[in-house]
């Protein structure tokens, strides 16, 4: 199974992605994760991707489609994967409809992950993270028992920057202005495209996708 998972920042596409690719025993396919990687292990690919990264670039469509062409081509995929918020734009989405030809793959379906923008506002710049252990909370579903300090270690607790409201609003209207197009491409396929409610717990956004996909 190739499956695309698509949804504005906050709505919880890494968190199902992760989930799914587990349940489903496939690779997950996030395009932050698999340019780390590829870095991290010094490829030919990633020394590329780095290049671009240290000059404060963006990676080019055919260098993130050439490492996603990697990740399809390995025994972690044998059995399918999870392509988490990728392709985020109509041109990348032809490009990898190309690349599943060349490797002689089909995609099975697009899941939309839809959330309110008030909601995913409200998530996003509800956000803290700790300097010093990485651990997240949430001032309004998850606060910490002192505020500003981390439960698990003491840590001090800040809002990234782009979890900003005005951050975050900017990149709700850059998501819809993309994606919008997006969906069009693939309801005009014959792929089916599956929209899920992701204002709802977690288990349950999961078990709509799943019976959407039939399993």
């Amino acid at each position: 199974m190739i499956l695309i998972l698509l949804g504005a920042p906050g709505v919880g596409k890494g968190t199902q992605s992760s989930r799914l690719a587990e349940r489903l025993d496939v690779a997950k396919v996030a395009t932050g994760d698999i340019l780390r990687a590829a870095v991290r292990e010094g490829s030919e690919l990633g020394k590329q991707a780095r290049s671009f990264m240290e000059a404060g670039e963006l990676v080019p469509d055919e260098l993130i489609l050439d490492l996603i062409g990697e990740v399809l081509a390995s025994p972690e995929a044998a059995d399918g994967a999870i392509l988490d918020g990728f392709p985020r734009t109509v041109p990348q989405a032809e490009g990898l409809d190309a690349l599943l030809r060349k490797h002689d793959r089909s995609l099975d379906g697009v899941v939309v992950i839809e959330v309110a923008d008030e909601v995913i506002v409200r998530r996003m710049s509800g956000r803290r993270v700790c300097d010093a252990c990485g651990a997240v909370f949430n001032v309004h579903s998850d606060p910490p028992s002192e505020e500003g300090v981390c439960d698990r270690c003491g840590g001090a607790l800040r809002q990234r920057s782009d979890d900003a409201e005005d951050t975050v609003r900017h990149r709700l209207t850059v998501y819809r202005e993309n994606t919008a197009p997006l969906i069009e491409f693939y309801d005009a396929r014959p792929v089916p495209v599956h929209t899920v409610d992701g204002d709802q717990p977690i288990e349950a956004v999961e078990g709509d996708i799943l019976a959407n996909l039939g399993r």
